[in-house]
């Protein structure tokens, strides 16, 4: 017989008294990563309005060149964590937290511990990178 590619886990559930804890952990990680994010974007040297009437020298303009992309690559990857976050605090309110998005197996308990963002068992992760 040939399995479902997403082999669904049987009900499982995790109790309230569990998820509880930790939707309120994933809550305060995404309000920090959002300030974070709006800390290093107003370090981002291409907002300052003064260097459009500036005529600096090229040694400032690379800088703000690598200021600018710093902090961009920085806000970048703040965004990817905090998509991710939403995610399982999605997958709490639908019920569905703890099981993989990919395979609808149950992501191991040790990785929730460590990655309680996860939407993925390890393996399914891996194949994604």
């Amino acid at each position: 017989m040939k399995k479902n590619k997403k082999e669904k886990t049987a009900g499982f559930v995790f109790p309230s008294n569990v998820l509880k804890p930790v939707k309120n952990f994933l809550t305060q990680k995404l309000t920090q990563l959002k300030k974070t994010k709006k800390s290093i974007s107003k370090r981002d040297p291409f907002l300052d309005q003064s260097r459009l009437t500036d005529n600096a020298s090229i040694d400032d303009d690379a800088a703000e060149q690598y200021g600018h992309v710093v902090t961009t690559s920085i806000k970048s990857e703040l965004d990817k964590r905090i998509i991710q976050v939403k995610k399982a605090l999605s997958m709490i309110k639908l019920g569905k937290y703890g099981i993989c998005e990919d395979c609808g197996k149950m992501i191991d308990t040790d990785r929730l511990m460590i990655e309680p963002e996860a939407t993925m068992c390890a393996k399914c992760a891996k194949k994604r990178e």
